[in-house]
């Protein structure tokens, strides 16, 4: 059934082929990796013709497994110079997935240089021009799409960042109210998009149908055991339904891992102002809706829709990271002001982490003063309006550090860090420092153990034991991440032991295997090592997996730590 679209920009060719042999068994991140490791020259441009873009729903995709509708894109970084995979929701990986798509590859660059769209239906799929796209931010794309194509399908665009090439470029993908709200943002894969010449796919899903299960029996018995470990434990089924993700502010603040000021401080003392508990509280008030899915057969529904003073929609909750980056990284403690910049940033189509840093470096560099809202925005409306100050803030922290020579740049192979100070959760330090994607938190999230004490108890203070813990995250995310399950899935799966047995035994029901949890766990280490190799050939060392110099250097308050896992365990991380 399932099947691979490659799409040539050059000729504009659209042509369907079956899964060869070498991608058997590969899905979501599993599956980007593999066509990015064997088809893409590691040297290349990454907005140059040798790139290719790729997108893939998961293994479990096109079921009716909880949380499993994820999509994958990957290609080249143009921010990182690394093998990237972005993850999203949206409605893109479930209708992929129900049309029988394995992955979609785009590749070359076109000729005549111009815009075009991609329409993908039930054994039909078509490019044509998307002059009248041009310039348009993602909200205004999916609207005269929608004109068009209704709202039945899916979308991903991009917004002007992607148009420009910008290093910081996400690709949007629409939610389940068919708005572009849930975005691949790291690692600038909108600028490969650009590059491509292509402004939207469009996914319709008409005619669709379940992916087909080898034991159907098996499988719905092993979803509702998975649904109901969700459903029961703590964070899953209390705490991110009711405060989203953002209910991390205060968490992380207690610890003294929350980033503040361009990462001066490890506690924000207005981070109560802008934490899960206030955005609720608001949105409550606002009569908005502080419970939403992001996808069509999310359970844990930790997103909201946040409303103005008026009542009119401004934006779906901003995340936790989002929050983090605007608020306390810049000493922002208005959430109506970070509402705002991420329905910005999601219109233009930049990461909100990335873009959050760039600002705070430039804070620390003296172009606007930490803690004004009205700068911030200010600078963003700079991105927006792809000015020269604009365009060197969406090329991503580092480039801002050069630019104003600011000497605290928090970044990892050119990617900014997120939202947890690596000095007071040193676990989530070394996933930053060793990751195949620059500093990613999703890779391997440690804060669950090092904070939140889920799948045990490693002191977030000490260097002993985040080796291990961030390495067995990262073998372990890089199966969900192909499977195409959403990353919170981690948190009862660690805690809950059925929960990871019945994720095998959906994969095993639905495909006829008979897999164990040591198989999922090689193929987390198989996905690992096609990026590792990838980068290798791309000229990265193990230099590259290092912290900036600051971190080990300047000690963090309250707890007055630095970074201090020796260099040469870091480079035990992947000695499987």
């Amino acid at each position: 059934m399932f099947k691979i679209l490659r799409v040539n920009m050059s000729d504009l060719s659209v042509k369907s082929e079956e899964i060869p042999e070498a991608y058997q068994g590969l899905g979501g991140r599993g599956l980007t990796s593999a066509i990015v490791n064997k088809e893409v020259e590691p040297t290349c441009s990454p907005i140059g013709p040798n790139n290719k873009l790729i997108f893939a729903p998961g293994l479990l995709g096109g079921t009716n497994c909880a949380n499993s509708g994820r999509i994958s894109v990957g290609a080249k970084s143009p921010l990182t110079g690394t093998i990237k995979e972005s993850n999203s929701g949206g409605q893109a990986g479930q209708y992929l997935a129900k049309l029988g798509i394995a992955a979609i590859v785009i590749e070359d660059l076109p000729q005549d240089g111009k815009l075009h769209k991609l329409f993908i239906g039930k054994d039909k799929y078509e490019l044509s021009p998307a002059d009248d796209l041009k310039g348009l931010g993602n909200y205004a794309t999916v609207d005269k799409l929608k004109a068009e194509f209704g709202d039945k399908v899916g979308f991903a665009s991009i917004g002007q960042a992607g148009e420009w090439k910008l290093a910081a470029a996400s690709v949007a993908f629409s939610d389940v109210d068919v708005r572009p709200t849930r975005h691949a943002g790291r690692g600038g894969l909108g600028a490969v998009m650009g590059s491509k010449g292509l402004k939207a796919i469009i996914i319709d899903p008409s005619d669709g149908e379940t992916a087909p299960l080898a034991d159907k029996d098996a499988f719905k018995e092993a979803a509702k055991r998975f649904a109901k470990a969700l459903s029961e434990h703590a964070v899953t089924g209390q705490g991110l339904p009711t405060y989203g993700t953002d209910v991390l502010i205060n968490i992380i603040n207690e610890a003294g891992g929350l980033p503040t000021r361009n990462f001066r401080s490890g506690r924000f003392e207005n981070a109560d102002k802008v934490g899960g508990e206030t955005l609720n509280k608001i949105t409550v008030e606002r009569k908005g809706e502080p419970t939403h899915g992001c996808m069509t057969g999310c359970i844990i529904r930790c997103s909201g829709i946040f409303l103005d003073k008026k009542g009119e929609y401004v934006s779906k909750w901003p995340e936790y990271e989002t929050v983090w980056a605007w608020g306390p990284n810049c000493e922002i403690d208005d959430l109506d002001a970070i509402a705002r910049i991420d329905r910005v940033c999601d219109d233009i189509g930049v990461d909100t982490i990335e873009l959050g840093n760039s600002v705070a470096v430039a804070m620390d560099g003296g172009v606007k003063e930490f803690g004004d809202a009205a700068a911030a925005e200010e600078l963003i409306a700079e991105v927006a309006k792809g000015t020269p100050l604009g365009r060197i803030l969406g090329s991503g922290a580092a480039v801002v550090g050069k630019a104003f020579g600011v000497r605290r740049v928090p970044v990892v192979k050119n990617q900014a860090l997120p939202a947890y100070d690596p000095r007071a959760v040193k676990g989530v330090g070394v996933t930053y420092a060793t990751s195949t994607m620059g500093a990613d938190h999703t890779a391997g999230y440690a804060v669950a153990t090092n904070i939140m004490k889920v799948g045990g108890d490693v002191d977030p203070l000490k260097a002993e034991g985040q080796v291990k813990l961030s390495r067995d995250l990262q073998i372990a995310t890089a199966a969900i991440d192909t499977c195409g399950l959403c990353l919170f899935v981690a948190f009862p799966v660690l805690d809950i032991p059925d929960a990871f047995v019945a994720v095998v035994d959906m994969v095993n029901a639905k495909y006829g295997l008979s897999l164990t949890g040591d198989d999922v766990g090689a193929l987390g280490q198989r996905v690992l090592t096609m990026e590792r190799d990838f980068n290798t050939r791309a000229g990265f060392t193990p230099a590259d997996d290092r912290l900036p110099e600051f971190f080990k250097l300047e000690k963090l308050g309250p707890h007055n730590e630095v970074f201090d896992v020796p260099d040469e365990e870091l480079d035990t991380v992947f000695d499987f």
